[in-house]
């Protein structure tokens, strides 16, 4: 027998208990993301997110191109929402260079935008499977996603990236007997989704990891500034499609999905819900949307304003509000680009909300806030 008393069982003073611990970096697509926790045992007692080095300076590069080739390279920091990140820059370059956009491109906007918004979504909903251990809902999502890339790529000619939101309108129309393969793949898709009731959110996996955790009230939720499915898990009826309407959501059927219980498994199950809303809406653009007319008004070469102007356009991304706010002198390069996006507002509940929660729980509570790391480190 020896006298020497482990290290662990002679601490006298509780800070003595506490271990720092780097959790992260994480893929260097993610931007190394890492998430710096105190913990005393299995319990997290203060956490410090350190988002950041994949900056791309997107912003300062759009002081460089003009209107029109500022679009490809402002859909990257969420290439898999690339059309709801372009969404509130053409909005504002067309109210700032003065543009009419034709009613068909409207809509052909809104079909792209919820399509986007749902491929956004399954690949969040993937990632959220692996972080639980639920190797079948990365799978799932995975391979059902491909039913709307596919439409996507009908549309614009690419499958992950596709530039088609420009000022004016849409790159394109939409090619020959689009609408009934359009209509056809989104129910079925939409019936696939539904599937995923069973499989994963009656799931004792996931209903153990994420109920009671991280619980964000509705009074910090507004505090913090959160917005998207984060806000509306917490019981705040707020969609900017509903609230703020742009283009033609003003002429469609918007449901907003709410949930009251503010906690991992509510903001887990709200984009859920909101990719069946949005096989609602694209059956409705398709219906309402003109069967011919342009889809891009002409502009002249190099675009500008007749002199210093300023607007500030959101839409409802994937994640939440998404601004973009654009400065001009009156030269064809706009003078400023600012982008609020949501990754970055919603971060901000993390700290919060993993005080107190077990080490184990931190993947489930960190993902359902909806944040994509290079986004808010554009």
């Amino acid at each position: 027998m020896t006298d020497i008393m482990p290290p662990g069982l002679a601490l006298k003073k509780v800070d003595e208990r506490i271990m720092t611990l780097n959790v992260g970096p994480q893929h260097p697509g993610s931007g190394h993301m890492r998430i710096v926790v105190q913990i005393d045992g299995d319990y997290i007692v203060a956490c410090d997110p350190d988002p950041g080095y994949v900056h791309r300076g997107e912003e300062k590069m759009a002081e460089y191109r003009n209107y029109i080739t500022n679009v490809p390279h402002l859909e990257r920091p969420v290439i898999h929402d690339s059309c709801n990140i372009l969404y509130p820059y053409v909005l504002g370059a067309e109210e700032i260079l003065g543009i009419e956009v034709p009613e068909r491109a409207k809509y052909v906007r809104v079909i792209c935008s919820e399509l986007n918004r749902c491929i956004y979504t399954m690949y969040w909903l993937a990632i959220y499977g692996i972080f639980l251990g639920h190797s079948t809902m990365f799978m799932w999502p995975a391979g059902d996603r491909e039913l709307l890339i596919d439409l996507m790529e009908k549309v614009s000619g690419a499958r992950v990236t596709h530039a088609h939101f420009i000022p004016g309108g849409v790159r394109n129309d939409l090619p020959a007997n689009f609408e009934d393969v359009c209509l056809r793949q989104v129910n079925y898709f939409e019936k696939r989704i539904k599937e995923y009731a069973a499989v994963f959110y009656d799931n004792p996996i996931l209903i153990s990891r994420t109920r009671d955790t991280g619980v964000l009230s509705r009074e910090n939720a507004i505090r913090y500034g959160t917005t998207g499915s984060v806000l509306r898990a917490s019981g705040v009826d707020y969609d900017l499609r509903v609230k703020a309407p742009y283009d033609v959501y003003d002429e469609l059927d918007v449901h907003t999905n709410v949930m009251k219980e503010g906690d991992s498994y509510a903001r887990s199950k709200v984009p859920w819900l909101d990719m069946i809303e949005s096989c609602n809406i694209i059956r409705q653009a398709l219906q309402k949307m003109p069967k011919s007319g342009s889809v891009r008004a002409k502009l002249k070469p190099n675009p500008k304003t007749k002199g210093p102007a300023t607007v500030y356009k959101r839409v409802e991304s994937g994640r939440g509000s998404l601004g973009c706010y654009i400065v001009s002198d009156g030269k064809p390069e706009p003078y400023r680009v600012k982008m609020s996006v949501p990754s970055f507002r919603n971060l901000l509940a993390l700290p919060n909300l993993l005080i107190g929660e077990k080490l184990g729980n931190m993947p489930s509570v960190y993902w359902s806030l909806n944040y994509w790391p290079v986004e808010a480190d554009r």
